[in-house]
């Protein structure tokens, strides 16, 4: 069964690698044998998490590009780059998201209640956490059609795709109802739209080889202040939020054949809130 794990010799391409959970994601991988490509919009950051990988995987093949995950043409060159070196993606992860975060006791920051939520910012955030997805699926997916082997896309979404937001958790004393910070509604759109998608790429490459899945996070430990974080924890039957290395096993599963008859799932880990 441990060889159903076994990822030597495949490539697996990561989208929003410098992000929150981009680097669990490609250390899960690093550990069954892949080679990894990062990708990101943020070169600096890019660059960080590939010498963070390599101190722990020093003898680990790990790429990182610099990618746009809205911009077709940018998909298309770091596609090119790859098959210049005669890299085939044999496995992605859609990643890349705009996620405001709570961090300290400072609340959500850049976000706004929906009266106020400007078209400009849905259009960038539906961007990267929607289309970007379609993007690369469309691009990286048809590859793996083609190839003869097949391969597997892990959309990454969150427990907020069967749920809606609890904005109790973000309130902040002092502050009108109307002026409270929220969760925004592109996140819970966007969550719930990579679902669709996985759905939708399960049964389109299916008689190619090709496994669409979505994994969806809970809450995960960032430094939130100690208000949130007890407003949460108080949600959820584990009684704590996750750690962010504890996604690494799921990833592994969902990306090999470990998980070989799974199509079309998603797979909430958010310590049983969602079941209540």
């Amino acid at each position: 069964m441990k060889n159903r794990f076994n990822l030597s010799g495949k490539t697996a391409l990561i989208t929003g690698a410098a992000g929150l959970l981009g680097y669990e994601h490609a250390a899960s991988l690093l550990e069954c044998d892949a080679q990894v490509v990062l990708t990101d919009i943020s070169e600096k950051h890019l660059e960080d998490t590939k010498n963070k990988l390599l101190f722990e995987f020093p003898d680990a093949l790990i790429m990182a590009y610099s990618m746009d995950v809205s911009c077709s043409n940018a998909i298309h060159s770091v596609q090119k780059k790859l098959i210049e070196q005669f890299i085939d993606v044999n496995i992605l992860i859609n990643n890349a998201a705009i996620d405001p975060k709570v961090k300290g006791q400072e609340g959500i920051v850049e976000t706004s209640r929906l009266e106020h939520f400007s078209r400009e910012q849905w259009d960038i955030q539906i961007a990267v956490g929607l289309t970007g997805a379609f993007l690369c699926s469309q691009v990286f997916g048809a590859e793996m059609s083609k190839n003869g082997t097949g391969g597997v896309i892990l959309n990454i979404s969150s427990d907020l795709s069967v749920f809606a937001p609890d904005q109790r958790l973000y309130r902040k004393e002092g502050l009108e109802d109307d002026m409270q910070p929220v969760k925004p509604v592109t996140y819970s759109v966007i969550k719930t739209g990579l679902l669709g998608l996985t759905r939708y790429l399960a049964s389109y490459w299916a008689d190619q080889g090709v496994r669409c899945n979505a994994l969806s996070p809970g809450g995960v430990y960032t430094g939130q202040g100690d208000e949130f974080v007890r407003r949460l924890t108080s949600l959820i039957p584990l009684g704590r939020m996750a750690e962010k290395h504890e996604y690494r096993s799921a990833v592994q599963f969902l990306c090999s054949d470990a998980s070989a008859y799974m199509n079309g799932q998603n797979i909430v880990m958010d310590g049983g809130r969602s079941i209540l």
